[in-house]
């Protein structure tokens, strides 16, 4: 079950990459119920709830799971440990807990203090998380995961320091010349970066480990990060026949992976029934539905719903679709991991699946898919954001009872195993 070239005695503690998964369903459910009670949101895509909902989204829910992801991924896939590990995850893992809500606060109402202090949070937390993976990526084997590794963070650099351009902005510290091209250059580098080039280069190695599915043409994935690599900083650019080639390849890029990945797990060794799989293939379907919005974006001919429609596609529809089936992978691989590495192979331990029974995570999948459905819809019939938020709110907390449970049974099952030697597999959070 295990790939090549990883090397998991040098994973991190459990409580690290656990700490981000576990904490990623509250804001997920926050989102929703925030979708639900202020359903003003489907109106426009640059109105303050649309942009406090996003960033409760993407700093939120997909921020904690992908700085969990990677944490996990780097001394796996990379050699790469990350230096001072548990004390970078416990200053991320702060900033973006409480830099995020605060931050959404801000968007929402207005209020600068809220808009400074978060975005003060969030900037420090996300900062010594990118310098600690800056120190181990400069240690990593060369792959085609790793460069995407390497392109992914440089992204959320770029990321970053836009968004807290456009706060100051907000906040009334400088007056940037064309506010609009640095929000497009934002949400560039922010979902089709740092979202999609992350996922890219995660389910290289994730997809065919966990999933059973023949591996990706090293050509096609070698393409994919240079691809991506050409086409941000294109996209950049003014508007103009460059910055719609640089879109236009990026959404191809995407659309490739998409394609690519459909097609490798129906071509996968196993053919049980796996709900993760339901959720990937939710997933790419939205992706490509977005990325051809998107050209149909850059060539002006989007409407307003149809901005949101693309947008919900990416960041609902691909993104959580796709982190929620990673995390009912991870999780319980994980619990399994760190309990034979600490207590042994023992009899009656518990397998994966039984960390995550499939009947839990099918239930979840068909919640989150009323939801998204709902949610689509919305743009275009408002009254369906109640219904959809309070959906999405209810598949999170499932999605978390799901996740939580798989941890209480990886430490009843140590210590049970290890109780006659009076050890705990307890967490340092």
């Amino acid at each position: 079950m295990l790939g090549p070239g990883l090397s998991l005695e040098q994973a991190p503690p459990f409580s690290v990459p656990l700490r981000f998964f576990l904490t990623a369903p509250l804001f997920l459910i926050a989102a929703g119920l925030g979708a639900a009670l202020f359903p003003d949101w489907t109106a426009a895509p640059l109105i303050p709830a649309t942009l406090a909902l996003t960033h409760l989204l993407t700093l939120g829910f997909l921020g904690m799971a992908m700085l969990g992801a990677m944490s996990q991924m780097l001394p796996v896939v990379a050699g790469a440990p990350l230096p001072g590990v548990r004390g970078v995850a416990w200053v991320s893992h702060l900033g973006l807990l409480l830099g995020t809500p605060l931050l959404a606060l801000g968007l929402y109402g207005g209020q600068t203090v809220w808009l400074a202090v978060g975005s003060i949070l969030l900037g420090l937390g996300l900062l010594v998380f990118l310098g600690a993976v800056g120190l181990a990526l400069m240690r990593a084997q060369a792959s085609d995961t790793t460069q995407a590794m390497r392109l992914a963070a440089f992204t959320l650099v770029v990321t970053l320091f836009l968004g807290l351009g456009m706060a100051s902005w907000l906040i009334g510290f400088w007056m940037p010349e064309t506010p609009l091209d640095w929000l497009a250059s934002h949400v560039l580098w922010g979902l089709g970066g740092w979202v999609g080039i992350l996922v890219m280069g995660s389910a290289w190695q994730v997809v065919p480990m966990l999933q059973l599915t023949p591996p990706y043409p090293p050509r096609l994935t070698r393409w994919l990060w240079r691809a991506m690599l050409l086409a941000l900083p294109l996209a950049t650019l003014p508007p103009g026949p460059w910055n719609r080639a640089g879109q236009w390849l990026a959404a191809l890029a995407l659309i490739a992976f998409a394609v690519t990945t459909l097609r490798l797990q129906g071509q996968r060794k196993r053919k049980l029934a796996d709900v993760t799989l339901d959720f990937w293939r939710v997933g790419m379907v939205c992706l490509i539905a977005a990325a051809l919005l998107a050209i149909g974006h850059s060539l002006q001919a989007l409407p307003e719903a149809g901005i949101l429609l693309a947008g919900l596609l990416f960041l609902i529809g691909f993104a959580v679709s796709v982190v929620t089936g990673m995390l009912y992978k991870i999780v319980p691989f994980l619990a399994w991991f760190h309990l034979q590495a600490r207590a042994g192979f023992k009899p009656g331990q518990p397998n994966m699946r039984d960390y995550l029974p499939e009947a839990r995570a099918r239930g979840q999948f068909r919640l989150h898919l009323a939801a998204l459905l709902c949610l689509l819809a919305a743009p275009f019939l408002p009254p369906l954001a109640l219904p959809g938020g309070l959906l999405l709110s209810a598949s999170a907390a499932w999605l978390g009872w799901n996740l939580r449970r798989a941890v209480r049974l990886y430490q009843q099952a140590g210590a049970a195993v290890n109780s006659n030697r009076g050890m705990s597999l307890s967490f340092r959070f």
